[in-house]
């Protein structure tokens, strides 16, 4: 597990700048299942499961994270597979935050 699980995500202003392409590489280390967008501005994982049940029990999990870290992610939900992306649309790119929540979400699911 991650680092970035005991850290809590930190309010984004205006005036907080994005991560660095090698600031968010850096980050993705820990995160080695997530995939950085060309931009370098979002990151993305698609999560499979067996079924809609077990889909959507990780969905409202995730959901019960994100809240907790207010920070929301953008989500495709189909019957079997939920992808997560991640960006700090405050600050139109990447945060820490991004990178927090993204390994809280990978604490969800078995390796």
């Amino acid at each position: 597990m991650s680092e970035l699980t005991a850290k809590h995500c930190k309010v984004c202003e205006g005036d907080t700048l994005p991560l660095s392409a090698s600031e968010a590489r850096d980050l993705l280390k820990q995160t080695p299942l997530w995939m950085l967008n060309d931009k370098g501005d979002e990151i993305s994982r698609t999560f499979q499961f067996k079924n809609y049940y077990q889909t959507l029990a990780f969905v409202n999990a995730l959901a019960w994270v994100a809240h907790q870290e207010d920070h929301h992610p953008d989500l495709e939900v189909s019957y079997n597979k939920c992808r997560v992306r991640f960006s700090t649309h405050a600050i139109k790119g990447l945060s820490e935050n991004d990178f927090i929540c993204a390994a809280k979400m990978d604490a969800l699911t078995p390796a």
